[in-house]
């Protein structure tokens, strides 16, 4: 495979930069892809530096694995999620790591597979199922969670994951179109989007929305993320790096939230003469406003245009 075959790693100089990159260090990739970003941080890191990389695709584990492995013994591929990151260094026997790196998102190679059923492209929609998994072995398909979820369910998916307008609407003509016929594909979902007339007056394709709230779902995007980002905390050693690029808003508001919180320590309330909850720093926030891609990466790049990266060095007093 060349390397024009492979998922163009984002922000590739910020994220070497920002996780201090050197020889020696021992880093995490939480969510390999198709290894870009793990293939520059062993070379970075050359002679002597080690990487782990997991991911929840395993054909993504397969052709990352088969791109690394002039590495060898500097490289271990696990699959699993970043939520399980604590569990996989436990089995490994790596007390703790100098830094880890998520790029969240669905990658290239997923979105341009229609079987992974990620894409909506009219051309293809009949033929692509409503799947959205990223470990396709494991959990339930999005046509599955269509056909049982409460119309309030509903609702709630589309208003808070996709900031849909007419979010009431589309649940309903969901739960009414799925009584005449099992929605199953790209294309049954679309004619509801049609239906429902959401999504309309935006730049992109009106089921944009629609789709990410139902791939949220689907992976448990957002929980998965909290779980992963306090376990990377946790796995950190003192001035270790956790860097964060994001493609959504919910994704980076839930980062920077939780790197403002960690940053300040103390969750007491505000009028509180003294400190009584005993939490204090575990970060140094190293962003404090979100990186994005330059105008050349975007043009080189496009699906670089959302991305938003995000970074904390692990404070050593708290550790």
């Amino acid at each position: 495979m060349s390397a024009a075959d492979f998922h163009r790693p984002v922000l590739l100089a910020q994220c070497l930069e920002l996780l201090d990159a050197a020889p020696g260090r021992l880093l995490v990739d939480a969510t390999l892809g198709d290894g870009g970003h793990a293939e520059a941080i062993l070379e970075r890191t050359a002679p002597d530096g080690r990487l782990i990389g997991l991911d929840r695709d395993p054909d993504a584990l397969a052709i990352a694995g088969a791109r690394l492995g002039r590495f060898g013994a500097r490289v271990h591929l696990e699959h699993g999620s970043f939520r399980d990151l604590g569990n996989v260094l436990a089995k490994l026997a790596v007390g703790s790591v100098d830094g880890v790196l998520f790029d969240l998102g669905v990658s290239s190679r997923q979105l341009d597979t229609p079987a992974r059923g990620f894409r909506f492209a009219d051309a293809s929609a009949a033929g692509t199922p409503l799947d959205m998994r990223m470990d396709p072995g494991a959990g339930e398909t999005a046509a599955e969670l269509l056909a049982r979820a409460s119309e309030a369910e509903l609702e709630t998916w589309f208003r808070n994951y996709g900031e849909l307008s007419g979010a009431r609407r589309l649940a309903r003509t969901l739960v009414r179109t799925r009584r005449a016929r099992p929605l199953r594909t790209t294309a049954d979902l679309l004619a509801a989007v049609g239906e429902a007339r959401v999504g309309g007056g935006r730049r992109h394709h009106p089921a944009t929305l629609v789709f990410q709230a139902l791939r949220i779902v689907v992976n448990d995007e957002l929980g998965a993320l909290e779980a992963g980002l306090e376990a990377a905390l946790r796995a950190l050693a003192p001035g270790g790096r956790l860097v964060v690029i994001a493609y959504h808003s919910l994704e980076d508001r839930l980062v920077k939230q939780r790197f403002e919180q960690e940053e300040r320590g103390c969750v007491c309330p505000p009028r509180q003469p003294v400190c009584t909850c005993g939490r204090r720093p575990r970060v140094r926030r190293l962003t404090r406003r979100a990186v994005r891609p330059t105008e050349d990466e975007v043009r080189a790049n496009p699906r670089a245009r959302s991305a938003r990266l995000r970074a904390a060095a692990r404070l050593a007093e708290a550790a």
